[in-house]
Order: C-alpha cells, then sequence, then structure tokens
C-alpha cells in the first residue's frame, strides 16, 4: 500500500479503537449497572432495545458526508460519541443513562460508516477486503481493553462510572486527526465531475431504493437476520457466564480478553479471504460458523461454553467484516454514505427486535438464554443468502460494481 494509505488506515486504527471500547462499556458492566440502577431482570431486552435504537438516527446523519465530505462528518462523530460516553460517567439515574447512551450509539455507528467507506475508497481493489477486516480487529482490541479494564470495576473508586469516563480521551487526539486525516480520492473526484454542484441529501436514501433495489433487498435480508440473531447473544453473554455459570467479572475479563485476541483473526483473515476467494464464499462460510457457535455456547455448559463464545465472536468478526464490505461496495460514490448508513438502520432494526423479542419470550419461556438460544436460528438464513444471491465484487473496482448515474452539472 501506498504511505497515504497506511496513513489513512493509522488514523482509522484510533478512532475505531476508542469506538469499539465505547460501544463494549454496557454489555461488559451490565449486571453492576443494573444493580446500581435498580433496573428490573425482564426489562434488560427492552432497555438494549432502546439505547441500540439512537444507531437507527446514524440515516441522518451520515448523509451529510455525500454532501459536504467524509472528513468533516467523521471529525464531527468523533466529537459526538466522545462526549456523550463521558456524560454517561456521571448518569444519575437509569433514564439519563439510556438517554446518553441512545445519543453516544448514534454518533459511534456514525462513525463506524463512514470509517468503512473512508478505506473502500482509499484501498485499492485487491485488498479493500483486508482493510476492512484489519479495522475491525483493530474494533476487537477496543472491546478487549474494555474487557480488560472490566477486570478492576470492583477496584476503581467509582466502578462502571470510571470505565466510561476513560471514553474522553479521544477530545484529545482531535487536533490532530483535524489536520492529518485527508479527504478521500473518490470524493474529492466526484466533487470535481459534478463542478460543486449539491449532491442529494434526504433524497439519496430514496435514490437506493429507487436505483439499487435488488443490492438493497439482499442487504437488508442478510443484516436484519444477523442482527435478530446475535443482538442478545452478545448482549447477555457476560451477564449469562456469570448467573449460570458462575464466573466471576475477573474471569470473564480474561476470557473477553485472551479469547477475544485470538478471535479478532477472524475480522482480517476474513478480509484477506475474501480479496482472495471472493465475497460469497467466504462470506457464507463464517456466517454458518456463527450460528453453529452462539447455539452451541447457549447449550452446554463446562469448558465447552468459553471455547464456544470465543469460536462464536471469531466467526462473528468474520461475517461482519464481509457483510459491512458488501454495503459500502454495492452503491456509488455519491450514494455510498447513505446507502451504508440505511442499510445499517435496517441491521439496527434487527438487533432492536431481537432484544426485544428477549423480552417477550421471557414471559413464556421463562429463561432470557432460552429466548436467546431461540432466536439465534435466524442467522442459518444468512449463509444461503450470501452464497447463492450476492454478486461477486472481489477484485472489481467501485466503478465496475456500481458506476454513477448522476449527470454532471453544465
Amino acid at each position: 500500500m501506498s504511505a497515504r494509505q497506511w496513513k489513512v488506515l493509522g488514523l482509522i486504527f484510533a478512532i475505531s479503537f476508542f469506538e469499539a471500547y465505547d460501544l463494549s462499556l454496557m454489555s461488559m458492566n451490565l449486571r453492576q449497572i443494573q444493580t446500581e440502577l435498580g433496573i428490573d431482570e425482564g426489562s434488560l431486552g427492552l432497555l438494549g432495545s432502546f439505547i441500540r435504537s439512537g444507531a437507527l438516527l446514524a440515516l441522518f446523519v451520515v448523509p451529510f458526508a455525500d454532501r459536504y465530505g467524509r472528513r468533516r462528518v467523521l471529525l464531527v462523530t468523533i466529537i459526538g460519541y466522545t462526549l456523550a460516553t463521558a456524560m454517561t460517567a456521571f448518569a444519575p439515574n437509569v433514564e439519563s443513562f439510556v438517554f446518553l447512551q441512545f445519543i453516544a450509539r448514534m454518533f459511534a455507528i456514525s462513525e463506524g460508516i463512514l470509517a468503512a467507506v473512508v478505506i473502500v475508497e482509499e484501498f485499492a481493489p485487491e485488498n479493500r477486503g483486508w482493510g476492512i477486516g484489519a479495522a475491525a480487529a483493530i474494533q476487537a482490541g477496543g472491546a478487549g481493553f474494555a474487557s480488560m479494564m472490566f477486570g478492576f470495576v470492583e477496584l476503581l473508586p467509582y466502578g462502571w462510572r470510571s470505565l466510561y469516563l476513560i471514553g474522553v480521551i479521544p477530545l484529545f487526539l482531535i487536533a490532530w486527526w483535524r489536520r492529518t486525516l485527508p479527504e478521500t480520492g473518490q470524493f474529492t473526484e466526484l466533487g470535481n465531475v459534478l463542478h460543486n454542484a449539491p449532491v442529494p441529501l434526504v433524497s439519496n436514501v430514496l435514490r437506493i431504493v429507487r436505483e439499487h433495489p435488488r443490492n438493497f433487498l439482499l442487504l437488508a435480508i442478510t443484516l436484519f437476520c444477523f442482527s435478530v440473531a446475535g443482538a442478545g447473544a452478545t448482549f447477555f453473554a457476560p451477564k449469562y457466564l456469570q448467573d449460570v455459570h458462575g464466573w466471576t467479572p475477573s474471569e470473564i475479563a480474561l476470557l473477553m480478553f485472551f479469547g477475544g485476541a485470538l478471535a479478532v483473526i477472524g475480522n482480517p483473515l476474513s478480509g484477506w479471504l475474501s480479496d482472495r476467494f471472493g465475497r460469497r464464499p467466504t462470506g457464507a462460510l463464517f456466517s454458518l460458523g456463527f450460528g453453529v457457535t452462539l447455539i452451541t455456547f447457549y447449550s452446554t455448559g463446562g469448558w465447552i461454553a468459553p471455547v464456544m463464545l470465543i469460536a462464536a465472536l471469531f466467526f462473528t468478526m468474520g461475517a461482519a467484516v464481509t457483510l459491512n464490505t458488501y454495503s459500502v461496495e454495492l452503491f456509488p460514490t455519491s450514494m455510498r454514505a447513505s446507502a451504508s448508513g440505511a442499510t445499517q438502520c435496517v441491521s439496527v432494526l434487527g438487533a432492536i427486535a431481537g432484544l426485544m423479542s428477549v423480552s417477550l419470550l421471557f414471559e413464556f419461556v421463562g429463561s432470557n438464554w432460552a429466548a436467546i438460544a431461540i432466536l439465534v436460528g435466524f442467522s442459518l438464513v444468512v449463509a444461503p443468502v450470501i452464497y447463492w444471491f450476492f454478486p461477486e465484487t472481489a477484485g472489481k473496482s467501485l466503478e465496475e460494481i456500481a458506476p454513477e448515474r448522476l449527470v454532471p452539472a453544465p
């Protein structure tokens, strides 16, 4: 790769690390937050689904990147999620906690979407998948840092609140990022072609459905099912180990840190495999592994459970890399950020549906764990859809995959 590409990747690495750290804190500290704020057991799924719904507002943030540029909007999202995460440390009650996490989720998801757009637009066709995977590996590193810090939650002076306060660190890096983060060549070229004519903003979302209905529908089906299956399973995993298997926070921290470090391999590996052998077979393989390992995790005990959790993290990361790559590649530059935001909203709706379904099924099966095992079955739809219906994009230029249809301004 060129020096510019390494520079972009390094900046995205730093951004992704802290974004993943912030998003991982609630799941890791769920039991502690529940105890201090007095949240009912049966309400946890609904609370989590409401916070996840903050990501839906990303659809009103990322389209600005198609109008004003990736760089400018990316910096705004970093400031937004950092401030909301730091303020969560001072939340006096469950209402303020949920509101601040709702806002943090909106900006963090927007940042993740734009980071993927930047990588796809800056990297050559032969290593786009690897770039997305490498960035996702750093995200997993941020989650690993969160799990490591969770091991000290009972020793820190303010418990879980101290962990949220650490999330303020990116604010100190904004000055450096603002000077060094370049605008993507694809967006700059688009501006030159259009002679600075404004790209549609809100109407871009309608263009996605009208001009690329098949691609959008395929992504919507797979992302929705993937999220329904995985949202509750990953959200409740630390609490499941504590409540059912008697694990301590420090033991979970060690498992998530060292086991997660092994699982991180799934990100760049799946990206490399998809560049080398194709997105379709790679995405199908990792999606199938994702479903099988999660079902086994919630159905067994003993040493098998932690092994299956590590394997599930490995396959989850790998499948997500392929789907995230597809969500950016399948649409032209003028609507790429908006399209990625729209597909992300479908994914969030799936996560919300999955978490809400955990609480609803709890009334019938009497256990969150049984409800989660049922919902994981939705993941079995993903692999055949990717393998038989998705287009193959590996090794192709962005213009070849999704040519621009805008008419240049006179």
